[in-house]
């Protein structure tokens, strides 16, 4: 029953926001302003897409730092001692 009523509740706002729309078009300038959201919302969209791959070359990026790590410390050259002194009695 509560959600029969949240839909309700969400089938009568969008109705209210399409009327606002249309009410706006309506405006002198309206349809410049109805025509700006509509970019606006298509720009979020192709931002949304772009940032959703950041996650996977975030990653990428972290199995080549583990990776180039690893190939220094197997690089690194072992660190030669200096010939101790004898100590004179």
């Amino acid at each position: 029953m509560a959600t029969t009523k949240t839909d309700d509740v969400i089938g009568r706002l969008a109705g209210k926001g399409e009327e606002a729309l249309q009410k706006l078009s309506d405006l002198p300038g309206g349809t410049r302003t109805v025509q700006a959201f509509n970019d606006l919302r298509n720009r979020v969209d192709d931002l949304s897409k772009r940032i959703r791959g950041i996650d996977a070359l975030e990653q990428r990026v972290a199995k080549l730092e583990k990776e180039v790590a690893s190939l220094r410390r197997a690089q690194k050259p072992p660190s030669s001692q200096s010939p101790s002194r004898k100590a004179t009695p």
